[in-house]
C-alpha cells in the first residue's frame, strides 16, 4: 500500500469514528458539541474520499445509510426470541394485582422495577453481530415479522456499528421507532402541500414511513428510535436487571428514553405514572402510558411468561380520550359463534387520534344499563386505545322522540331464530354455518394476522367468495383457482398471483396458530398454545377426553366441554379434514410424545436457575410436551424442582419444604425410565 494511500485509509477511519461519535453525542447524550454544518462538511469529505476509493467502502460507514433500489415486497423475518406485547392495565386495582402476581411469582415481599414512557410507536428488532447491524425487522406477529433493515439503517439515532468494544458477538436489541411531534406536523405540511392525504397521527405515519419499499423515501422521513430491552445476547457479561441493561445499551451507542427509572414498590410505581402524566404535554412524542418491568433479569426469567405477553411487565395506560357525539342509529353485527353484537352508528368524531363513526354496545344489559337511545348525545371512548365504545349518555340532550332499541327476535342475515345464553347476556344466532355472517367471520378469524396470516385475504374479498358460494368453510379457501381469484372484483392477474402465493406460504403453520384459527368457543392464543405443548398431535387432542382437557393449565371444565364439543360436530371434524387434505402441516415438537399420557403426566414442577442444554423457556416447552405443570412458584403441592446454575430463593423453598430437587442430567434420565 502507498503512502497516499495509507492516508487516505487512516483519514477515513478517523471521519468514521469523529462522525460516529458526534452521532452518539447528539442522538444518545443529546450533547452536541459540533454543529449540523459542522457535521455535513465531515459526512461530505468522508462521501468524496469513499467516491475515490470505492473499494474502502464498508456497510456500516455513516455514508451508507441510504441505498438500495425500491423492494418489491418485505422478506418475512423469525425471531429467533418471540417479540411478545404486553398486558394492559387501566386502573389503580389491575397494577396492584400485577405486583401481587410479581411478588408471589418470585417469593419477594417488595419488587424493584424499571418504569418508562410507553411510546405510542412501532415494535422494531435490530441484530447486530461483532458491533454491526445485520437486520432489522418489525414485530408482525411476535414470531414473525418483515425485513426492514435497508429503512432502519436510514433512521440517524439506529447507529449502524456499536460503539464499545465489550459489546457481545450477538445483540439483538428491542425497540420503538417512533416519528417526533415537530417531525410529524412537518411531514403532514408537506402531504398537503403536494395533494396529497395527510396521516393522521404520529404512529401511522412512523408506521407507514417504515414499511416504505423505496428506502429513500424513508429516509426522508423524520423517523427516531428509543431501544428498551434487548432479545438475545450470545458472548460476553449479561447485565443483571433491566436498569443497568439499559445503562450497558447506552454505552454501547443505542438511544434508551431519559425518564426511565429504578421504582421500588407499588407506592413509587403509582407516583411515576402521575409525574409521567403530568409532563406528557411536554414532550416531543406520543405516549399512552408506562410501561413497568420487574428489574432483576434472573426474576423476570422465573416468572416467565403467557403466548403473547410477559408476566413480569405491565402496560399502565392513561385514560383514553373521550369526545361527546350523537346516535344515528343502532344496528347490530353477527359475530362468528353467531354472538349478536349491538353497534352505534355515530356522528363521526376525533376520538384518540382516529375518526370514530360506529362504537360497540356490547349487549343487551349494557344498553338497558345505559339508556341509550336513536338519537342520544353520547360520550365515547376508545377502550385500551383501540375499541370504540359508548361510555355514558348525555341525558339533559335527549331530544324528544329519542327511540329506544328492541333486539331482533331473528338474525337479520340468514332469518334464523335468535335465543338467549344461559347466562341471559349472549343474544345468538343459532344458524351456524348456514348463516353467511358467521361464516364470513370464520374465515375472517381463519385468516388473520395471528391464526394462518394469509396475506391479501380482506374482508370484502372473503365476503364475495362467501355471497358467491364458492367458500363454505376456511377449507374452500385452498382450493381457489388463479381465474376464480381474478375474476373477483378489484381484484386481477397481479393480486391473484400474490393471493395464492399467501395461500401455499399458510399451508406451513404450528399447531397453536391452528387450532387458534379453528375457532374453537373460548380458546384464544394463550389456550391454543396451551393445548398443542400439552396434547403435541391434532389426533390426540381431537380424541381427549374432557377429563384429559382439564389437565391442561388454564382449561377448566367450561373450556374442555366447549373443546369436546366443537370436535364431535361433524360439520367441524369436515373443515379440519379438508384443511389437512389440501397441504396445511405443521412441524411436530422434538421429542414430543403422541398425546397428553407423557412421562411427566400430572406432575407440578418448577425451574429455577441456569440450564446448560436448553434454556428456560425450551425446559418448559419440553416439559408440558411430556404431561407436565410447570409453574412459576415452589409450593408444597409441587412434585419437583429442577434446578440448574445460580438457582434463586425457590431452590431454598424446595429444601426447606423437602421437595425433590433435579439437575438437568437427573431430569433427562427420569424421562428416559418414564418419570420415575
Amino acid at each position: 500500500m502507498t503512502r497516499r494511500k495509507k492516508q487516505v485509509v487512516t483519514e477515513i477511519n478517523d471521519l468514521r469514528d469523529e462522525l460516529g461519535e458526534h452521532n452518539y453525542r447528539y442522538h444518545v447524550l443529546d450533547a452536541p458539541v459540533i454543529s449540523d454544518a459542522g457535521y455535513d462538511r465531515m459526512l461530505r469529505r468522508l462521501e468524496a474520499l469513499e467516491r475515490d476509493s470505492p473499494e474502502l467502502v464498508t456497510p456500516e460507514s455513516p455514508t451508507q445509510r441510504v441505498g438500495g433500489a425500491p423492494l418489491e415486497r418485505f422478506e418475512t423475518v423469525n425471531h429467533s426470541v418471540a417479540m411478545l406485547s404486553l398486558n394492559n392495565a387501566f386502573s389503580i386495582e389491575e397494577l396492584s394485582e400485577f405486583d401481587r402476581r410479581c411478588r408471589e411469582g418470585t417469593g419477594r415481599e417488595t419488587l424493584v422495577y424499571s418504569a418508562e414512557p410507553k411510546l405510542d410507536g412501532l415494535a422494531v428488532s435490530l441484530v447486530y453481530e461483532k458491533g454491526v447491524l445485520q437486520r432489522a425487522a418489525t414485530r408482525g406477529d411476535g414470531h414473525h415479522g418483515e425485513d426492514v433493515t435497508l429503512n432502519a439503517r436510514s433512521i440517524r439515532s439506529v447507529p449502524l456499528r456499536l460503539l464499545a468494544p465489550d459489546c457481545p458477538e450477538v445483540l439483538e436489541v428491542r425497540g420503538e421507532v417512533y416519528m417526533p411531534l415537530a417531525g410529524f406536523k412537518v411531514l403532514n405540511q408537506e402531504q398537503v402541500k403536494k395533494g396529497e392525504k395527510p396521516y393522521v397521527n404520529p404512529r401511522n405515519a412512523a408506521a407507514g414511513s417504515l414499511r416504505q419499499l423505496d428506502p429513500r423515501i424513508c429516509a426522508t422521513r423524520p423517523l427516531d428510535f428509543f431501544c428498551y430491552g434487548i432479545g438475545l445476547w450470545r458472548g460476553g457479561e449479561l447485565p443483571q436487571t433491566q436498569i443497568t441493561t439499559l445503562a450497558t445499551l447506552r454505552r454501547f451507542g443505542l438511544r434508551t428514553n431519559p425518564l426511565v427509572r429504578q421504582m421500588l414498590g407499588i407506592g413509587q410505581c403509582l407516583d411515576y405514572y402521575h409525574e409521567i402524566l403530568d409532563c406528557r404535554q411536554t414532550l416531543d412524542y406520543e405516549i399512552d402510558g408506562v410501561v413497568y418491568k420487574v428489574n432483576d433479569l434472573a426474576d423476570q426469567q422465573s416468572l416467565g411468561a403467557v403466548s403473547r405477553a410477559p408476566r413480569w411487565a405491565l402496560a399502565y395506560k392513561f385514560p383514553a380520550p373521550e369526545e361527546t357525539t350523537i346516535v344515528h342509529d343502532i344496528d347490530v353485527q353477527v359475530g362468528r359463534t353467531g354472538a349478536i353484537t349491538p353497534v352505534a352508528r355515530l356522528e363521526p368524531v376525533f376520538v384518540g387520534g382516529v375518526t370514530v363513526a360506529n362504537a360497540t354496545l356490547h349487549n343487551q344489559a349494557e344498553i338497558e344499563r345505559l339508556d341509550v337511545r336513536v338519537g342520544d348525545t353520547v360520550t365515547v371512548r376508545r377502550a385500551g386505545d383501540v375499541i370504540p365504545e359508548v361510555v355514558s349518555v348525555v341525558r339533559e340532550k335527549r331530544r324528544r322522540g329519542a327511540r329506544r332499541f328492541v333486539f331482533p327476535s331473528e338474525c337479520p342475515v340468514c332469518r334464523s331464530q335468535v335465543v338467549v345464553d344461559d347466562g341471559g347476556i349472549i343474544q345468538r344466532c343459532v344458524g351456524g354455518l348456514y348463516c353467511s355472517a358467521q361464516v364470513k367471520e370464520s374465515i375472517k378469524h381463519f385468516a388473520s394476522r395471528r391464526a394462518l396470516d394469509i396475506e391479501g385475504l380482506g374482508a370484502k374479498l372473503i365476503e364475495q367468495l362467501v355471497d358467491s358460494g364458492r367458500v363454505c368453510h376456511a377449507g374452500d379457501l385452498f382450493t381457489l383457482s388463479h381465474d376464480e381469484l381474478a375474476a373477483m372484483d378489484r381484484m386481477g392477474t397481479k393480486s391473484a398471483d400474490n393471493l395464492l402465493e399467501a395461500l401455499e406460504l399458510s399451508r406451513e403453520t404450528t399447531l397453536a396458530r391452528f387450532l387458534y384459527g379453528l375457532g374453537i368457543p373460548q380458546v384464544g392464543e394463550a389456550t391454543a398454545q396451551a393445548l398443542a405443548q400439552y396434547f403435541s398431535s391434532l389426533e390426540a387432542l381431537v380424541d381427549a377426553s374432557v377429563e384429559a382437557l382439564e389437565v391442561v393449565p388454564d382449561v377448566g371444565p367450561v373450556v374442555a366441554s366447549g373443546i369436546r364439543l366443537f370436535f364431535e360436530q361433524n360439520h367441524n371434524r369436515e373443515v379440519i379434514d379438508a384443511l389437512r387434505a389440501s397441504g396445511v402441516v405443521w412441524p411436530v415438537p422434538e421429542g414430543s410424545t403422541s398425546g397428553p399420557v407423557g412421562p411427566f403426566a400430572g406432575r407440578t414442577v418448577v425451574i429455577t436457575g441456569t440450564l446448560s442444554g436448553m434454556s428456560r423457556d425450551q425446559a418448559r416447552n419440553w416439559l408440558v410436551a411430556r404431561g407436565a405443570k410447570v409453574t412459576a412458584s415452589v409450593s408444597a403441592r409441587t412434585d419437583f424442582v429442577v434446578a440448574g446454575a445460580d438457582p434463586g430463593s425457590k431452590f431454598d423453598k424446595a429444601l426447606a419444604l423437602g421437595i425433590r430437587v433435579l439437575d438437568e442430567a437427573q431430569l433427562r434420565a427420569m424421562d428416559k425410565n418414564n418419570g420415575n
